[in-house]
C-alpha cells in the first residue's frame, strides 16, 4: 500500500504564545517546512506560523 501524499502539519506561532493552527500539506511537493503569515488571537495581529509535528 501507498503512503498517503497528505499529511496533517500544526502550524505554530513563531512569536510563542502558544496559538496554533491544524492544515494539511502535500508532503511530496513540499519537501521543506511551510511558513505562513496568520492571524494570532493572542497578540491581535497577524504573524509567521511555522510547521512543526503533531503530538
Amino acid at each position: 500500500m501507498a503512503k498517503a501524499t497528505t499529511i496533517k502539519i500544526r502550524l505554530v506561532s513563531e512569536e510563542g504564545t502558544g496559538s496554533f493552527y491544524v492544515t494539511n500539506k502535500n508532503a511530496r511537493t513540499m519537501t521543506d517546512k511551510m511558513v505562513k503569515r496568520k492571524y494570532d488571537p493572542k497578540l491581535k495581529k497577524h504573524v509567521n506560523f511555522k510547521e512543526a509535528k503533531i503530538k
